[in-house]
């Protein structure tokens, strides 16, 4: 079986996009766990977008890639977390 190509070049920085209900535990929660996955992460490149009725607010991660199975790893655990709606 051929090994797939990566269209991603690894070490980069690769943007994250997670939806959810706005909360006051939300943010602080997803920024946990971006920091589990990525060591040096910084908080402060981190995008906010509320929804026109601030229910939702879009996060976007800048994450610091290593590897694919770091980014499947994190897109999964982002996921399957009860405060997240949606990953893109």
């Amino acid at each position: 079986m051929a090994e797939e190509k990566s269209l991603i070049e690894y070490p980069s920085v690769f943007p994250i996009k997670v939806m959810g209900k706005s909360s006051p535990e939300y943010l602080p929660a997803i920024i946990h766990i971006a920091k589990q996955f990525d060591p040096i992460f910084d908080e402060s490149k981190v995008e906010q977008r509320p929804s026109k009725d601030g229910n939702y607010l879009g996060i976007t991660l800048p994450i610091n890639a290593t590897s694919r199975e770091q980014l499947d790893e994190l897109y999964r655990t982002l996921s399957t977390h009860p405060l997240v709606s949606m990953v893109l």
